[in-house]
């Protein structure tokens, strides 16, 4: 059996050390609970995380909560995903996609980490 990836809850007090100084690439989902399409992408990533669990590291922002971490990462709209490798944004997410669409995004970045 796959170990499944943990979805982590970020802060501004837990950014840093989980997020940017993570050994594993990050996508970083900006969320609110007012917004519908974050909702779905929330079980999109609950869908997805067991099959990448060795390759990144998903992490979740609430925005409604903790406008800091958004801020730090010119963040202004809900949903966003970043793409962060060595604590590095290298793709930003904020157009429509399906759960698909997603992995095929995220295959994508992962093989050009490798490259």
């Amino acid at each position: 059996m796959m170990p499944t990836a943990p979805i982590i809850d970020v802060t501004k007090e837990t950014v840093e050390t989980a997020v940017l100084r993570s050994n594993l690439p990050v996508l970083l989902d900006f969320w609110a609970d007012w917004c519908p399409p974050c909702q779905m992408i929330s079980r999109w990533l609950d869908n997805i995380a067991p099959d990448y669990a060795s390759q990144l590291l998903i992490a979740k922002v609430d925005v409604t909560h903790d406008r800091t971490v958004a801020d730090m990462f010119d963040v202004r709209s809900m949903p966003t995903l970043l793409w962060l490798v060595n604590g590095k944004v290298t793709y930003r997410l904020v157009e429509e996609f399906n759960e698909a669409g997603l992995r095929k995004l995220l295959d994508s970045l992962l093989a050009k980490k490798e490259s």
